[in-house]
């Protein structure tokens, strides 16, 4: 966060009392915290279908160019009918990005926000046009992925480099890009988010018993990404061991007492032949069952909101798994728009913004920070960040990295 500006103290009293400093407008821009150069901010979210006529195309543009067929599409549309076919997603993003505009409001920091989709309306082409019509040039993306992958990370600078060549396109200057995209860097282990998850375990343990286990659960990747995602940083999964151990730490800190923990997945598609991530959430349960564990807090430390992944694979299969085996289990909340979370993007948005000041200017390195044992993830991504496996490229450009045409 860029600390606010003490304004100097007067040096003279006016000799008319009726020309007071305290009797006229204050100029008080130098007490805001900067955000030059940006814009704007785009919130970058994954996006969902509104109703159950969206469902299939929104599944065909989430898996296009996979040669997934209908067919299996159709097994995973019912997650969705079974919820009215409307994706809880898109009320969140909404509720996210009203919250970030009034952190941003409350800190007296005009800066607009905008929301848009890598696979369902508001497109991310739509928020750059919105963006760009309203006279911004350099934009700042959050993306609600908190953990550095191909599909939390690159993949979203992939939809960020087609939508800049589509906008470029409607705008009469095709090849040329009308705004300039930067990206707020993963932010796993940022202190906000940490701390809003401490605090949703926390309240989740006031309804099971104190010995309960935690389990922290993530959407599972294929081990060619989890490999592809090691290039340039730590893995994927070695990202979420790192915050699953800094919650829980900061769990038994506050309730005084040590908290047992794991790493779990769900949300695994693909071919049975494709390795996974593992151990599943479900199968997970069976083993801690058999081991004499009585109740579980399921913590989706993967996720920022309870979006489909979530009330589906979690509040509905996972749970149903625990009742079968006689479990006790409660499930945390995501961090949502907790006020550490929403005030910690704030402050991810400033430390950014510090950093392309201080590059734009060969300035120093900006602070940046962390909790737990990983240093911050990089605001520029280097060459071979987050490739789809290692030794792979998708063959579509980027932004916000040093590698664009790979």
């Amino acid at each position: 966060m860029v600390p606010a500006t003490t304004p100097a103290p007067h040096t003279s009293v006016p000799t008319d009392l009726r020309d007071r400093p305290q009797d006229r407008p204050q100029d008080r821009s130098q007490d805001r915290p900067d955000v030059r150069p940006y814009d704007a901010l785009v919130l970058a979210s994954f996006g969902g279908p509104d109703g159950p006529d969206d469902v299939m195309p929104f599944l065909r543009n989430v898996t296009a160019g996979k040669g997934i067929p209908d067919e299996r599409l159709a097994e995973v549309a019912e997650h969705y009918l079974h919820f009215g076919g409307a994706s809880p997603i898109n009320g969140q993003n909404l509720a996210l990005q009203k919250a970030l505009a009034t952190e941003l409001e409350r800190r007296g920091i005009d800066l607009p926000v905008v929301w848009g989709n890598r696979n369902w309306s508001p497109y991310t082409k739509d928020a750059f046009a919105a963006a760009h019509a309203d006279g911004a040039r350099r934009v700042l993306a959050l993306v609600t992925s908190a953990y550095g992958s191909y599909s939390g990370c690159r993949q979203y600078r992939e939809d960020f480099w087609q939508a800049l060549e589509t906008l470029g396109t409607e705008l009469g200057q095709p090849g040329e890009h009308p705004l300039v995209v930067d990206k707020v860097r993963p932010y796993f282990n940022h202190p906000g988010f940490v701390a809003a998850n401490v605090d949703a375990v926390v309240e989740a343990f006031d309804q099971v018993p104190p010995d309960a286990r935690v389990v922290f659960v993530t959407h599972s990747i294929p081990d060619a990404m989890e490999a592809g995602s090691a290039l340039a940083a730590p893995s994927y999964r070695e990202q979420h061991l790192d915050v699953a151990a800094s919650v829980a730490a900061g769990v038994a800190e506050r309730l005084g007492r040590p908290v047992e923990w794991d790493l779990a997945y769900c949300s695994r598609s693909g071919p049975p032949s494709q390795p996974w991530l593992e151990p599943d959430v479900n199968d997970h349960l069976a083993v801690l069952a058999q081991r004499g564990v009585r109740a579980v807090v399921l913590s989706p430390i993967g996720f920022v909101s309870d979006h489909m992944e979530v009330v589906y694979d979690l509040d509905t299969e996972a749970m149903a798994t625990a009742t079968e085996l006689g479990l006790e289990a409660v499930r945390a909340d995501s961090v949502g728009t907790r006020e550490p979370f929403v005030r910690g993007l704030v402050d991810l948005v400033l430390e950014r913004a510090a950093a392309a000041r201080a590059t734009d200017a060969g300035g120093p390195t900006v602070p940046r920070a962390t909790v737990g044992d990983l240093p911050a993830w990089h605001d520029v991504c280097p060459p071979g960040c987050c490739r789809r496996q290692a030794g792979v490229d998708s063959g579509r450009p980027t932004t916000c990295g040093v590698d664009p045409l790979l």
